[in-house]
């Protein structure tokens, strides 16, 4: 087994030290959340630059009242803000008002949110897997170290003074190496989770031939296998483009078979440097019963600009 595909202790902290003086090298940490009954969905995402020395990203909560940023129940998207250098990734207290400490290796993680009356947040992260490794070049994190990991998030807002529970199984991905903000490749980042042991992860690019899996996993009763093929098919709204219903069918490397038809319960759209994320909560259905998880329909904004500008010419 090859020394990147084992998400170790080592791996909580960050990766300055090996990623060289490339203006490019970037590290990322990300964790989702959310609340199925509220149709109410969050993040916990970092962008850091070593070598220009900032960080970037913050917290999101959206719900199915309003997609836009800066309507939704809570959005602070900071673009550079000084990388702490005294603290390491594995405890840590940001700028954005997000705090990490890992409370196990690789599996639990405290996470905290501070801003004041308009968000806290006190939740806990705890793997229900092992980080799983990227396993094609050819998907949109490209050459990076890549990990995914399916978990179940507990805890609790204080949103505008209203205190949620959250009990979950969310998602956390870790990442580093080179990441240029130019020329994005229209993507998208499917998951699904109907409880611990049963969940899939599917990362698709756009093809001629369509919206192919380019790699995944699916977890069933508790086994972790690689996806060896697959497809998204997506109805989209007429007007705005977002999608309204996504299916995913794939199987894994040893032929077991993933099929699930999802519906968006709400969404929030975020400009993140030359691309656009349409971020959506899904409710997902098959044969085996609901699940919920998030599909992330990423653009170039230059391409979703020409569909759009098309819609209103044809119009």
């Amino acid at each position: 087994m090859s020394e990147r595909s084992v998400f170790t202790a080592r791996d909580d902290g960050f990766h300055f030290d090996v990623m060289g003086d490339d203006w490019w090298a970037t590290e990322t940490v990300w964790f989702s959340f959310h609340d199925a009954a509220r149709g109410l969905g969050g993040w916990l995402y970092h962008l850091f630059r070593p070598n220009i020395g900032t960080v970037a990203g913050g917290a999101w909560i959206w719900d199915a009242n309003a997609h836009l940023p800066w309507e939704v129940p809570y959005s602070a998207n900071y673009s550079a803000l000084p990388i702490p250098r005294d603290q390491d990734l594995s405890d840590i207290r940001l700028p954005t008002g997000v705090s990490i400490r890992v409370l196990e290796p690789t599996l639990r993680y405290a996470l905290g949110v501070d801003d004041g009356e308009r968000l806290q947040a006190a939740l806990e992260f705890s793997g229900v897997m092992p980080p799983e490794p990227l396993t094609a070049s050819g998907s949109t994190f490209g050459s990076a170290h890549h990990f995914d990991q399916f978990g179940r998030v507990h805890g609790h807002l204080v949103l505008h003074g209203e205190r949620i529970e959250i009990d979950c199984i969310g998602m956390r991905d870790r990442t580093w190496g080179r990441r240029p903000e130019d020329r994005p490749r229209q993507a998208a980042y499917v998951t699904g989770a109907r409880d611990a042991d049963n969940a899939f992860l599917a990362v698709t690019n756009v093809l001629p031939e369509g919206d192919v899996v380019a790699y995944g996993f699916l977890r069933r009763d508790g086994e972790t296998r690689p996806l060896a093929g697959g497809e998204r098919r997506v109805v989209r709204d007429a007007e705005r483009h977002w999608v309204t219903r996504v299916e995913i069918t794939a199987r894994d490397d040893r032929g077991r078979e993933l099929a699930v038809r999802g519906t968006p319960v709400s969404r929030i759209v975020l400009n993140r440097h030359t691309f656009i994320d349409i971020n959506s909560l899904v409710r997902w259905e098959s044969a085996d019963g609901t699940a919920w998880g998030e599909d992330q329909d990423m653009w170039p904004v230059h391409r979703f600009a020409r569909v759009m500008r098309e819609k209103r010419r044809q119009s």
